[in-house]
């Protein structure tokens, strides 16, 4: 019991990092990103390739990970996102996934369909156990370091948006985006700047998830669903919100494939309906912003 409970909260904890950047995307900026899983993709396969071809440390991947992506993502948002910011949102969801097709098109051509597999630290391999019978607790080291990564990355989130000049000048920018540029504020810099961070964040889960979740070219295609739900769920005017729709997802979801194998998938979309028939507009919602 309380082995499947840990295993969900680290499941969970992997979609917030994997998921955030898509919920600050289109909650703070008002853009339907649905090729933000082809970013977690580029930073697993990244971490892949330089472990597997030049025997590069898997701590030095994930920083490296997010650092690359996050220079590709602000790439792509001054050449080819930028002028989609205006358009409906239907438009939006077409282009992104038009490049989602074509990042998986690309990634299979080049890197072939075959699962990658990555080779953890002999350190993150263990398995600490307490108890015995039936509620022994099992944790396994890499969710453990998991579940620390996106502890870290949540208060330092939250202090950015919270408490940091960039934060207030990201929300007034989303507010009203005359208003803010009639104060001083670039606006385009700082949509460029939380763009790329989205970006990397995607490609910092990507490399912690291609262990966890696998990594091949649907890796987009196949995760897509779930961070639609943990941005649905959690709404996308906080940190907080989405962050505890994914350990409700991440726990629903372990139990449910534990339990039930055949009836998992249920569990998950049932959850999603009851909690989005009660509270559309998301768990949590920013006073004084946009729902």
């Amino acid at each position: 019991m309380l082995t499947i409970l840990f295993d969900g909260i680290a499941y969970g904890m992997l979609l917030f990092i994997l998921a955030v950047g898509l919920s600050v995307t289109m909650g703070l900026m008002n853009f339907i990103n649905l090729a933000h899983g082809a970013f977690a993709m580029v930073g697993g396969y990244a971490t892949v390739l330089l472990m597997q071809r030049y025997d590069v440390p898997f701590l030095v991947c994930l920083p490296v990970a997010f650092v690359g992506v996050a220079l590709l993502g602000a790439v792509l948002e001054r050449t080819l996102y930028r002028p989609m910011y205006s358009r409906p949102h239907l438009d939006q969801v077409l282009f992104s996934i038009g490049l989602t097709f074509m990042a998986v098109a690309a990634m299979d051509y080049f890197m072939t369909s075959s699962q990658q597999i990555i080779h953890l630290p002999e350190w993150l391999k263990g398995r600490t156990e307490i108890g015995d019978g039936p509620w022994m607790l099992g944790m396994g080291h890499y969710r453990l370091f998991i579940i620390a990564i996106c502890a870290a990355l949540t208060i330092g989130l939250q202090y950015i948006l919270a408490k940091t000049r960039f934060g207030s000048r990201l929300r007034a920018s989303v507010d009203d985006q005359r208003v803010a540029a009639g104060l001083g504020i670039n606006v385009n810099v700082v949509f460029l700047l939380t763009f790329a961070v989205g970006s990397g964040l995607a490609g910092l889960g990507g490399a912690l998830g291609a262990e966890v979740l696998g990594m091949d070219p649907s890796f987009p295609l196949k995760n897509m669903i779930y961070f639609l739900i943990v941005v649905a769920v959690g709404g996308t005017s906080s940190i907080t919100g989405p962050l505890l729709a994914a350990l409700l997802l991440g726990i629903a979801d372990v139990a449910g494939k534990y339990y039930i194998p055949r009836f998992g998938a249920f569990i998950v979309y049932f959850l999603m309906i009851v909690i989005l028939i009660w509270r559309p507009q998301g768990l949590f919602v920013r006073k004084g912003g946009k729902a």
